[in-house]
């Protein structure tokens, strides 16, 4: 009977002990994460990069983007969408019509979901115009 209760004693010692040393599982961050590379690239092949930024809007606007701050609250503003920044192009700005295109990538993910997106305009100044004075491209 002696061995018994020890026995019955150092099995629930182990187990509690063991049971101390678990963690609930806790989320690292309260924010979903928003993380972009946004690349320009010259032609029609995104692989030919002309620049590069990353911006990251989660929990505080950051990265290498020269306004990351302003390019968050567009992206905020757009709902992650990036075709809804091309939404609203500059009526008022004549552009040349000769063909040297420009593409435009996003890739990561905005709120947690993932983002691949890319776009081609006709010239610099199309795209310009199609972004209006947006912030997300401006660099």
């Amino acid at each position: 009977m002696r061995h018994r209760i020890a026995a019955v004693s150092a099995a629930a010692l182990l187990t509690l002990a063991g049971a101390t040393g678990i963690a609930g599982a806790q989320p690292s961050s309260l924010y979903a994460p928003s993380a972009l590379v946004l690349t320009v690239a010259q032609g029609e092949d995104p692989g030919t990069v002309v620049r590069a930024s990353t911006l990251s809007c989660a929990p505080t606007a950051q990265g290498t983007h020269p306004d990351p701050q302003a390019a968050c609250t567009a992206l905020a503003a757009a709902a992650g969408t990036l075709d809804t920044l091309l939404a609203a192009p500059d009526a008022n700005r004549a552009c040349p019509m000769h063909y040297a295109p420009v593409t435009v990538t996003a890739d990561g993910v905005w709120r947690g979901s993932r983002v691949s997106w890319k776009h081609t305009f006709s010239n610099s100044c199309v795209m310009s115009a199609s972004f209006n004075g947006n912030a997300v491209f401006a660099f």
